[in-house]
């Protein structure tokens, strides 16, 4: 930063209690700007971008091939200062929010520039860090001198799905079976029968499953379990999935000839990655596996798709859903088994469609969220003195390290 430039910074204020935002909410904050002596100013601006990014590589040497997308949902920009040249044009893909407009020349000392933004109601993914991908939705102020370098800053939200309340089908229990007879190393057969209490889980609930096995071969087997998470990542015409295990577990043996009854309780971590469908480019899905360790054998599994869904507490209660919103029909679990490793297909609207297109469009429609989106006030004036900025006031600092 210049020596000229003590301070730039960009701080919002909380609005709830765990420092989340989602779609529709206000965001409102301050661009502070400390100058140690006066300054001539081209550009000055703060702007609220929502984006999804994905990259990786793949093989090595002659053979290495790079694969990267990204998604912008949209761009909210708000100018303290513009070149009068430029005031009242329209900016490609950018929503242009009104607010007061200052002279070229800072003075001296510290100023204060407030801003409000409004995010768009529309189908966003949450924020999100995987393996080869993010979902960001940052603030980034930029303050641009003739002949100088360019100061930025920026601070991240943290951005969360609404929550409308649990479907009726996500309450619905799931349930499989399992049988295995011995051919090698044993004689018999074994069964299991498996089922969950719901479908859907809030971060930070107890998923609880039933297991009734019967071991009536001549083998002592293991209950194991585990819930997994999957990250698809997307880009030109490849994909790229990494796995994570959130919980494994093992249980007690089953004898041989003996019948035995689990009830096995997961606990969801409260900062668990929601499930995330709406993402054109990343995908987070899980998946609840119960299954026997058969030693030097093959071991019957019965699974199912989980849906993870943000907490009720992260987001305050709404006047219900938009106009239009249809419940999703009932999942219908497929038994089929799959190849180790691979992660079976959700059934047909399994996971939640949480907003109605005709009401909330699809990410990157944000033209009317504003009305007249380029309208200025006209003149412009020198900043005036700047309110003494309060350090005790509640915001959040801003993140160095943000690309955006």
């Amino acid at each position: 930063m210049s020596r000229s430039i003590k301070e730039l910074s960009v701080h919002y204020d909380p609005i709830n209690e765990s420092n989340t935002f989602t779609s529709g909410d206000i965001v409102e904050g301050r661009v502070i700007l400390e100058v140690t002596k006066e300054i001539k100013v081209d550009s000055f601006f703060v702007k609220l971008t929502g984006d999804a990014h994905v990259s990786w590589t793949e093989g090595s040497g002659d053979d290495e091939r790079s694969y990267s997308d990204h998604e912008r949902y949209f761009k909210l920009k708000q100018y303290f200062i513009q070149e009068s040249s430029k005031r009242g044009e329209s900016e490609k893909n950018t929503t242009l929010v009104t607010g007061e407009t200052y002279g070229p020349v800072i003075k001296p000392g510290s100023h204060v520039f407030p801003f409000r933004f409004q995010l768009p109601q529309q189908n966003m993914p949450p924020s999100f860090n995987g393996f080869h991908g993010w979902v960001r939705y940052v603030l980034t102020v930029k303050l641009s001198r003739p002949w100088k370098t360019s100061s930025t800053a920026s601070a991240e939200l943290t951005f969360v799905l609404r929550n409308y309340g649990t479907n009726d089908h996500l309450l619905q229990p799931q349930s499989g079976t399992q049988d295995k007879k011995m051919k090698l190393f044993g004689s018999g057969k074994m069964s299991m029968a498996v089922t969950t209490d719901k479908t859907g889980y809030m971060q930070g609930e107890t998923i609880r499953v039933f297991v009734d096995i019967d071991n009536a071969s001549s083998r002592d087997v293991k209950l194991k379990y585990s819930l997994k998470q999957t990250q698809t990542f997307i880009a030109g015409g490849s994909t790229n999935r990494g796995h994570k295990d959130i919980v494994k577990e093992t249980r007690d043996s089953i004898p041989s000839k003996q019948k035995s009854k689990f009830i096995v309780d997961m606990i969801v971590p409260r900062d668990l990655t929601v499930t995330i469908e709406n993402c054109r480019i990343i995908k987070v899905q899980y998946e609840l596996k119960v299954y026997l360790d058969v030693s030097f054998a093959s071991d019957p599994e019965v699974r199912f798709p989980v849906v993870i869904l943000p907490l009720e507490q992260q987001c305050p209660p709404w006047q219900g859903p938009p106009g239009g919103f249809q419940p999703y029909p009932p999942p219908q679990p497929s038994m089929v088994p799959y190849p180790p490793g691979e992660l079976p297909p959700p059934p047909a609207g399994l996971y939640p469609n949480l907003y109605d297109p005709a009401v909330l469009p699809h990410p990157g429609a944000v033209g009317e969220v504003y009305p007249n989106p380029n309208a200025f006030q006209p003149g412009f004036h020198l900043a005036p003195s700047a309110p003494v900025y309060d350090p005790n006031q509640s915001t959040k600092e801003s993140s160095p390290n943000v690309p955006y």
